[in-house]
Order: structure tokens, then C-alpha cells, then sequence
């Protein structure tokens, strides 16, 4: 473990959250609490530590409240393998449809992506410079002056020839961006195959499938073509084939395989979906189905897939449910046992939408500006004017269907609607958003309840 990962305290991982998403303390605590747990547990010596499993999560809330978005931040603040997964995707055994082992194969490619990435960031300076020397060689063919000569004496440099002289202009050129102008021929690998690319067109094909179906594809060799590209594109294009060979995937993929085992988080979305309520009958029992495909899996098994058998021993799954239809308890009792953690969240509203507006780096008031100022136009936000969104963006929860923050992006889209589509025309500007502005553009459309339906 790294000294920043044991620097994590929950306290920590919640602050870290609340930049993120606005409230809903109880379900930060549970998350953070789970995440310091997995680096207990490493630090924890002898065979105690494979005892020690995962307390998993179920999240009880409505729609756009944040379920998904404290999971995700989560998994990137921890740098740890995450898959969201929406368990009505998925079919009982003996169904045409995905089968629940898929999860843990796509959590492995996440893990595998992860660490590929992480390690190329490593090697990427020196692949740029590899990639340097073979796009000067492009384009001045190294001759007989890059050789030893007759008569130098062991030890010494070569004497700088007009030749060395020539490619040293030429890679200040390169550096400086002189030649970006300039073609050149490299040799490029060739994936696509026709028989993979129909294949993947079809429904109920799987995809792992298919993946394994690429990989006997390229053992057999690879195709390569010659393609001319700009000096820009090509440094790049060679840049990447270095990393390649600066990697070790053997290596990259044993740790990508530890790590999806012991630090995956995988978020289960929409399980109140597969939830059986007793009253009704007929699909609920595929639904029960998937329930006990998915049990062995939260449980911990061992799943096969092409990088070797992977154990779901010490996997953190996160499941989340509206529950409107249903509720906790209509799942199977052994699933149930399997999320010990419950934690409810709590609807938004109105002063959670000015929070949501105004407190998060990525809040929406900023995105939009900053999108606005790409064509010259500044708007300026006042507290009033973010208030009235947000009483606007309440009520319509209220008054439709509640679906939490997402309506903040319906509500601002049309706000904005005509600013976005003239921006480009109407120059440099800056535009105060102010409450009569708002209510100018929202009023009409929040008073016709009927027309709230469509429109927002």
C-alpha cells in the first residue's frame, strides 16, 4: 500500500466526497468506512487476512439522489478497478441474455485497462523518445556517417559528421513543430476483421466471446499495413507502439488479475428490479433466477477467464434500488444477508439544488459557463437567479416525476436553449442570469403542469 492510500482516513474519503456530491452523510460514512477497511485488512498479517471479507453496501433512495456518483468517485479516489452493472440486464441461466460470471470478466478488462494505462504513463518518456529516433530515421535514412569510422580510437566519441549535424537540425525542427507539415510512411497493425465485426453486430452474441475469438485472431499474426500520415499523427502512432513494447503484460496482468480481487468495486444498479415481490407471479420467477446466479459471485467464487480463474472473495459490491415497486426484504434471504450495510438517501430538494449548483467542482452553473465561453459569451450566475432554478427544478420534482438532480440538467438546458444556440452570432457579451430571467424562460412551461410532462 502507498503512504497516500494508509493517509486515508474516512474522514478523508468524505471530504474528498462532499466535492463531488452534496449530502447524503450517512451513505459517505458507509463507503469510506468500507474503503479504510480494505487497507486494514492488507495491513492485517497471516492467514487472518484471506478471513476477512468485504461488508458489502445496498443503497436505498430515488432516482438522481447520487447512488451512482459517490460509488464511481469512490472507486476513482481509491484508483481501484469499477464496474457498474443494472442487474435487470441480466437472465437466469438457460435464457438468451448476459450471464452474471460477465460481471466479474468485465470488472478483469477494467482492472487489466487500469493498469496497462498506469504503467504506460511510466514508460510513455522514454517511448517518446524511441519513437523520436525512428521518425528522424524516416525522414533522413541514417547512412554510413552514423557508423564507426576507420581510425577513431576505441572510447572516443565519433566526430560529429555532416550527417549527425543534419539530423540534429532536423530534430529541432521536429521538436519545434516545423515539420508537422511533413508525410511519412509507417507501418500501422491492421485489427479489423470481417468475420469479429459482423459477429459483433449481432444481438446475443457475447462479447467475452468475441474477445477471446480477437485474441486466437491475433495469436495467429497479425496484419500489418503501410499508411501515410502527418508527422504529428505518426509521432504518436510510433509512441504508442513503443509503450507496447516497453510493457511487460505478463507482469501488467498478474497485478491487473490482484487487483480486481482485492480492491474491484463493483456497483450493482437497479437491484429492486430483481427484487420478488410474493403477491405477483409469473416473471418475478426469472427474476429470483438471477437473484441465486448472482448470489455465488457476492458470496465469493472463482470465475474463469482468459487472464486465469479470478477469486470474488474480497470484491466490494455496492448495490443500489429506488425500491418504489418493492422493497428490501422482497429479496432472497441469502442475498440479503450478503449486504449486512444498509444506508437510506435521502430525496433532494430545493436547498439541496442551490448546494448542488453552486458547491461541487464539476457543479452545472460551471459547465455551462465555461462551455458559453468558447464562443466569447460570459453569463454570470447571482444567488437569486440559482435559488429560483432550484425552487423551478423542486417543484417540478414534486409536481412530476421526482427524478432527483438529473432535472437540474433538464431545467438548465432549457434555460439556456437559446444562449446556446446563438452564442456563436451575437459576439462578446456578458449576460447576467438573473431571477426575472429565469422566471421569463421557466415560468410559462413550470405553471402548465401538462406541458411539464414533455418539456421538462
Amino acid at each position: 500500500m502507498t503512504q497516500s492510500e494508509a493517509e486515508l482516513t474516512p474522514a478523508k474519503i468524505v471530504e474528498e466526497l462532499d466535492r463531488y456530491v452534496v449530502g447524503q452523510r450517512d451513505a459517505k460514512r458507509a463507503v469510506a468506512v468500507a474503503l479504510r477497511n480494505r487497507w486494514r485488512r492488507q495491513q492485517v498479517e497471516g492467514d487472518l487476512r484471506d478471513e476477512i471479507a468485504p461488508k458489502n453496501i445496498i443503497m436505498i433512495g430515488p432516482t438522481g439522489v447520487g447512488k451512482t456518483e459517490i460509488a464511481r468517485r469512490l472507486a476513482r479516489l481509491a484508483r481501484a478497478p469499477f464496474l457498474k452493472v443494472e442487474a435487470s440486464k441480466f437472465t437466469e441461466v438457460g435464457y438468451v441474455g448476459r450471464d452474471v460470471d460477465s460481471i466479474v470478466r468485465d470488472l478483469v478488462e477494467v482492472a487489466v485497462k487500469l493498469v496497462r494505462d498506469e504503467e504506460a504513463a511510466k514508460v510513455r518518456p522514454r517511448a517518446k523518445d524511441a519513437a523520436e529516433e525512428r521518425l528522424l530515421d524516416l525522414l533522413l535514412p541514417r547512412g554510413r556517417s552514423f557508423t564507426d569510422r576507420p581510425g577513431e580510437r576505441p572510447g572516443e566519441p565519433p566526430a560529429l559528421t555532416s550527417g549527425d549535424a543534419t539530423r540534429e537540425k532536423l530534430r529541432v525542427m521536429l521538436q519545434s513543430g516545423k515539420l508537422d507539415d511533413r508525410e511519412v510512411e509507417i507501418e500501422l497493425t491492421d485489427d479489423a476483421n470481417p468475420l469479429i465485426s459482423v459477429l459483433g453486430g449481432q444481438p446475443g452474441v457475447d462479447e467475452n466471446a468475441l474477445s477471446g475469438l480477437k485474441d486466437m485472431f491475433g495469436a495467429l499474426g497479425r496484419k500489418t499495413k503501410r499508411q501515410k500520415l502527418k508527422v504529428p499523427q505518426a509521432w504518436r502512432a510510433l509512441t504508442e507502439q513503443e509503450v507496447d513494447k516497453l510493457i511487460d503484460h505478463e507482469a501488467a496482468t498478474r497485478e491487473a488479475v490482484a487487483r480486481a480481487e482485492n480492491a474491484g468495486i463493483v456497483f450493482i444498479d437497479e437491484i429492486d428490479k430483481i427484487a420478488t415481490n410474493r403477491e405477483r407471479h409469473g416473471a418475478d420467477v426469472s427474476r429470483e433466477g438471477v437473484q441465486r446466479d448472482l448470489l455465488p459471485i457476492v458470496e465469493g467464487s472463482t470465475v474463469t477467464t482468459k487472464y486465469g480463474p479470478v477469486r470474488t472473495d474480497h470484491v466490494l459490491f455496492i448495490a443500489a434500488g429506488a425500491f418504489h415497486m418493492s422493497k428490501p426484504s422482497d429479496l432472497i434471504p441469502e442475498m440479503q444477508g450478503r449486504f449486512p450495510i444498509r444506508v437510506e438517501l435521502t430525496p433532494l430538494v430545493a436547498e439541496d439544488f442551490v448546494r448542488i449548483l453552486t458547491e461541487p467542482k464539476n457543479a452545472l452553473t460551471r459547465q455551462y459557463a465555461a462551455l458559453l465561453a468558447t464562443d466569447g459569451v460570459v453569463i454570470e450566475w447571482t444567488d437569486d437567479a440559482i435559488k429560483e432554478l432550484a425552487k423551478i427544478a423542486a417543484d417540478v420534482n414534486r409536481t412530476t416525476h421526482d427524478i432527483g438532480a438529473r432535472r437540474l440538467h433538464t431545467v438548465l438546458e432549457r434555460l439556456l436553449d437559446d444562449l446556446l444556440y446563438n452564442a456563436p452570432d451575437i459576439g462578446h457579451q456578458t449576460i447576467p442570469i438573473t431571477p426575472a430571467y429565469v422566471r421569463e424562460r421557466l415560468g410559462a412551461l413550470v405553471a402548465d403542469e401538462d406541458l411539464t410532462r414533455y418539456i421538462l
